[in-house]
């Protein structure tokens, strides 16, 4: 089972974004049979082997074996990830991306900074799919924080202030010349915490809205 698994097939995403589809999901992140996810989610089987069938024609789910219950075979399945981001590209020419010839002014804009995290999805998403299949790793690095301003001074100088520093090391490090190199994204967001998410935890739920703390 992969860590995360991106979905880029548009068909694929409206069956993954179904509520009880994305539940039986979650919930076979171990593997499960259909008549075992019936009796936690209070179904009928049958329904639970019709979601499965449309998980498992989309390649969101696969076999992972067959158990005997009661002189009976059941068939069990196991979600292909622990978890799921729609790519920007199950949307086509809707996607959002960021504007090649941005301004100043326009990296200070929401849709700006939705437009890289949703390039960072569409592109190491499909290289990290490419990668699992030839077993091979992908040269990535991730890095998140949080820091509190005391006053929006406060965060326009450290807005400068890490201008300064990464286009210092960007100078250092830069080379066009080596024939082996290869070209790096380099990626950096600051945003307000939501309401209602820890900043000291990763992937925390937000309240309803999700205004700005």
């Amino acid at each position: 089972m992969r860590d995360v698994d991106v979905i880029e097939d548009p068909a694929a995403a409206v069956t993954a974004l179904d509520p009880l589809r994305s539940r039986l999901l979650a919930e076979l992140r171990e593997p499960a049979s259909a008549s075992l996810l019936a009796s936690r989610l209070g179904l009928p089987r049958q329904r639970i082997n019709y979601h499965l069938r449309l998980l498992e024609q989309h390649g969101l789910v696969e076999a992972a074996g067959e158990r005997t219950w009661g002189g009976l075979k059941e068939r069990h399945l196991v979600a292909t990830a622990a978890g799921y981001v729609v790519s920007p590209e199950a949307l086509g020419a809707a996607a959002s991306a960021p504007r090649s010839d941005a301004t100043d002014a326009d990296r200070m804009s929401a849709a700006y900074v939705v437009g890289l995290a949703a390039r960072v999805v569409a592109e190491v998403g499909a290289m990290a799919r490419n990668a699992v299949r030839r077993r091979t790793r992908l040269p990535v690095y991730g890095l998140d924080t949080a820091i509190r301003f005391g006053s929006p001074a406060d965060r326009a100088a450290f807005a400068h202030e890490l201008t300064t520093a990464v286009n210092r090391l960007v100078s250092k490090y830069h080379d066009e010349r080596t024939p082996d190199g290869r070209w790096q994204r380099l990626t950096v967001t600051v945003h307000p915490v939501p309401k209602g998410v820890d900043p000291g935890v990763a992937g925390g739920a937000a309240t309803e809205g999700g205004e700005a703390s």
